[in-house]
């Protein structure tokens, strides 16, 4: 989950896929986010987190000594916590550095169908690291005005991922996010980005919620929050259309 702008749905769509994609098979989210936002909306206390994705890329620990287990039917989960931060200042220089999470994975043993990484709302040293290690890329996207602000350069970026450290990386669609019917902004947005991309952007979307903004405040996704609401049927579709995509 790529996207330098904050606010955009980027945690909330690691969490809610993730959650979605593990009710059918294992799979495993990783939390590259210094805020920690996606451990703490899965009811895991960021605080009392003593081993994280940061101890991993430093290379103290392997993913499997931090995984936090079925924290969702299915999911398991690579906590982060605040440490990270000081992960891009440590590694800024080092051999190698973006690759760190790449080795990590591959040197797992555990079975998972799917591993979602969220990134932070930048492109700093963490994000390339989940970049060459990812497969593919899904870039949530407010249904904004300034939605195509920086896209093009995050799409430049994957381009010069692609040639320099994993050509193998795909992007897997554009989603746009926080979709209002009430207005008619939101639907111009969605046609504006489909112009440009066509292609790219997935047929889910994902609406405005209040659900989808209470969900991480109870630790939950919102497939177990609130099963019924408009926000995790959206999730459910995504997963299906994610599921074809892939394959």
């Amino acid at each position: 989950m790529v996207n330098q702008k904050g606010g955009v749905g980027k945690t909330t769509t690691a969490v809610n896929l993730s959650a979605e994609l593990g009710t059918a098979a294992r799979t495993l989210l990783v939390d590259m986010d210094p805020q920690s936002n996606a451990t703490s909306s899965l009811g895991v206390d960021w605080r009392a987190v003593e081993s994280s994705t940061y101890d991993v890329i430093m290379g103290e620990r392997s993913i499997a000594d931090i995984i936090h287990a079925d924290v969702q039917p299915g999911l398991d989960l690579a906590p982060a916590n605040g440490s990270l931060a000081g992960a891009q200042i440590e590694l800024a220089g080092t051999d190698g550095y973006e690759h760190r999470l790449a080795a990590a994975l591959q040197a797992m043993d555990r079975p998972y169908e799917t591993i979602i990484i969220d990134c932070p709302p930048s492109l700093g040293i963490l994000t390339v690291n989940a970049l060459a290690a990812a497969t593919d890329v899904l870039i949530p996207v407010q249904c904004e005005y300034l939605a195509l602000e920086g896209l093009g350069q995050l799409l430049e970026t994957l381009d010069l991922v692609r040639e320099g450290m994993n050509p193998q990386l795909r992007l897997l669609g554009v989603l746009m996010t926080m979709h209002d019917l009430r207005t008619s902004l939101s639907t111009q947005v969605v046609r504006e980005v489909q112009t440009h991309f066509p292609r790219a952007v997935l047929q889910s979307i994902i609406p405005r919620s209040v659900r989808l903004s209470e969900a991480p405040s109870y630790g939950k996704p919102a497939r177990t929050y609130d099963p019924s609401s408009r926000g995790a049927k959206a999730y459910a579709e995504l997963a299906e259309e994610v599921r074809r995509r892939v394959q």
